[in-house]
């Protein structure tokens, strides 16, 4: 028997592979189908590649044996070596007589199964046990690609990291970050979670750069081992933690290159329930040379708020005094509620980050700064805590164009984006015209996505202008923009969003689905229901307008009950808490759903591309769309002609 590695093309479906296999399967019944031979069984190949399990010698396949399962819940066969070696598994496990999973066998233990877990005959889940490791991957649209790892330990984020830089692959990078729902799920908080949840965009958006441009992980690249010290914990209470919060900081990925070996300084790896998240991107040692460890994200003194110095000690005096001085602003801000002092207080902080500029000692660190400047005034200036604050944006936009520095590019553009949307909310006083700020912001909009079309900004630009479009009812011209994201920035959140929008605008009179958890976590599938009518509507309790369609929703549920009316809530509110509460004291008699997120990062509001609130959605019994965006006065008459 050899046992080799596996380095089969993904494929959409196993049993595309064996016509032997997938002509047994549509017989009658699997349980009384002809077993199919050794060769055409041991054919089928994992849907993952790398997968290492036992593959047999051709002249030893006609000796192995294919055998019906014995177990009284499953039914299908198993395929056994020369030896007696269990080799491979092909199990109908609900009975429905078609194979629904794939198993993969070395030395006997299962180490690696393709799991079709919606029992549409296409695997849509991956995963590695035993010797294989831990790995569960999830495929929601069932291409062969991991879409999100359900499982994953830390020792595998390296694993998968330093196959995804050989492949150049950032949908493979992509699955290993961190997103803001996990960030905020964990149970980091404030400005710590905003800025983590930069971070981790910010990494997506530059992997297939980065992984183009370095030259020390290459295609035959493969990992060797995990460094790290243990992991530790922020506990509950700190600053920025609801939570106890477990992580790996400066942990580090062995691998080797043809007879080179070489170190990835992976970081930080933050730990999300069943699986670990990366951060950032790696950093690369030359030549194999050791890594120095660098500025955590939540152990190392300065990790987030200070970004490490390789500049002398004396620069390293200036920049720790200046945190100091930043750390007590903090304090008296979180104290201060007249809005003078907050003014006084917020111009007092931008002077001190500007400081910390020009005390930079890098590109990197002077980056990390002029986006904490960025980002404190224009929250001050957005919240009406420092009106002055809007010159200050304009002044470093300005002074940012003037450079030519290509890594200042992206910096440019960060800037000029959070300055329009400030200043859009700035000009919004009581008296202005609020047409004329519209147009002036979606005009911003659409030039800045045209000086900088491959901007991670960009992506949450063209989202607002496709937004805009739906509102105007121009439907073509939203779908175009949505489209150009969703291929422009794949592997992002925005990608994500701008894919379901797409399939919403384009979902009349096709058949759609949508799966999730209902707010008690069970499980949920739009097309349970098919056979009725069903409003499918998106709220949240901080939507006035929301609230007020749910009572109008109960009077058309009282009214179409005969013809069988379903009403499917789906809350998008940032707490499960916040929803449950207002459901205890508002009878709302329908199923709810909910997954945590969000507006932008709810699978349940990405799987429609969900922006604004209320949204409706009103589908036939067949499960069609008939309206993919229908307002609360346009319900009635909608459903009348529906159920006629």
């Amino acid at each position: 028997m050899n046992h080799s590695l596996s380095t089969q093309t993904p494929c959409l479906h196993p049993l595309a592979l064996s016509l032997a296999i997938a002509a047994a399967l549509t017989s009658a019944s699997i349980s009384h189908a002809a077993p199919p031979s050794p060769a055409a069984a041991l054919g089928l190949k994992p849907v993952q590649n790398g997968v290492e399990y036992d593959e047999v010698a051709k002249d030893q396949v006609s000796r192995c044996e294919v055998r019906d399962i014995e177990r009284d819940d499953w039914s299908g066969w198993e395929v056994l070596g020369p030896d007696g070696t269990m080799l491979r598994r092909f199990a109908d496990t609900n009975g429905d007589k078609k194979v629904d999973l794939w198993s993969y066998f070395q030395y006997g233990v299962e180490v690696y199964r393709d799991v079709d877990a919606n029992y549409n005959g296409k695997a849509d889940q991956y995963r590695w046990m035993a010797t294989g490791g831990t790995r569960w991957g999830l495929d929601s649209d069932e291409d062969g690609v991991i879409d999100e790892w359900k499982t994953i330990s830390a020792e595998e984020v390296t694993m998968e990291l330093i196959a995804a830089l050989a492949d150049q692959d950032a949908t493979r990078f992509a699955a290993l970050l961190a997103t803001p729902s996990d960030i905020r799920g964990v149970g980091i908080t404030g400005d710590l979670r905003d800025s983590l949840s930069k971070k981790a965009v910010r990494a997506a958006s530059k992997f297939r750069d980065f992984a183009r441009s370095q030259r020390i992980v290459s295609r035959d690249s493969k990992w060797l081992q995990f460094a790290a010290t243990s992991p530790g914990v922020m506990p509950a209470g700190e600053p920025g933690f609801d939570k106890d919060v477990t992580a790996y900081e400066n942990a580090v990925a062995m691998f080797e290159s043809g007879n080179k070996s070489g170190q990835l300084m992976v970081g930080t790896i933050l730990r999300a329930g069943d699986t670990w998240k990366l951060l950032d991107l790696p950093t690369l040692a030359e030549n194999g040379e050791p890594i120095a460890q660098s500025g955590g994200n939540f152990f190392t003194p300065g990790g987030v708020t200070a970004p490490t110095s390789s500049g002398s000690s004396a620069g390293d005096a200036k920049t720790q005094k200046l945190v100091s001085q930043l750390e007590a602003i903090d304090a008296r801000l979180a104290r201060a509620t007249e809005t003078k002092d907050l003014a006084v207080l917020n111009a007092q902080r931008a002077d001190v980050v500007a400081s910390l500029i020009d005390a930079a000692t890098s590109s990197e660190e002077r980056d990390t700064w002029t986006r904490q400047l960025v980002d404190t005034v224009s929250v001050a200036v957005q919240s009406g805590a420092y009106p002055e604050g809007l010159s200050r944006l304009q002044s470093l936009a300005r002074s940012l164009s003037k450079s030519s520095a290509p890594e200042s590019k992206a910096l440019r553009a960060y800037t000029e984006y959070q300055l329009i949307g400030t200043e859009y909310i700035a000009r919004q006083s009581p008296d202005a015209d609020f047409a004329k700020i519209q147009e002036w912001w979606l005009g911003e909009l659409t030039e800045f996505t045209e000086r900088y079309p491959r901007a991670p900004e960009t992506a949450s630009a063209k989202l607002q202008l496709a937004l805009s479009k739906e509102f105007e009812g121009d439907d073509k011209a939203a779908l175009k923009l949505y489209k150009e994201v969703a291929s422009d920035f794949r592997g992002t959140d925005a990608a994500e969003r701008a894919t379901g929008a797409a399939v919403r605008l384009q979902s009349v009179g096709r058949e759609v689905e949508l799966e999730g958890r209902t707010i008690q976590g069970k499980p949920f599938r739009l097309s349970q229901m098919r056979g009725r009518p069903i409003v499918l509507h998106y709220w949240a309790t901080w939507c006035e307008p929301c609230k007020q369609d749910m009572k109008r929703l109960r009077s058309l549920q009282a009214r179409y009950q005969r013809a069988g009316l379903q009403l499917v809530g789906v809350n998008i509110d940032n707490s499960r808490e916040q929803a449950i509460a207002y459901l205890k004291e508002n009878s709302v008699p329908w199923v709810q759903l909910y997954e945590d997120g969000g507006l932008e990062g709810s699978p349940l509001a990405k799987q429609f591309g969900v922006q604004t609130l209320p949204t409706m959605m009103l589908i036939d019994s067949k499960g069609r769309v008939v309206r993919h965006n229908v307002g609360e006065a346009e319900l009635d008459s909608e459903l009348a002609e529906l159920l006629k």
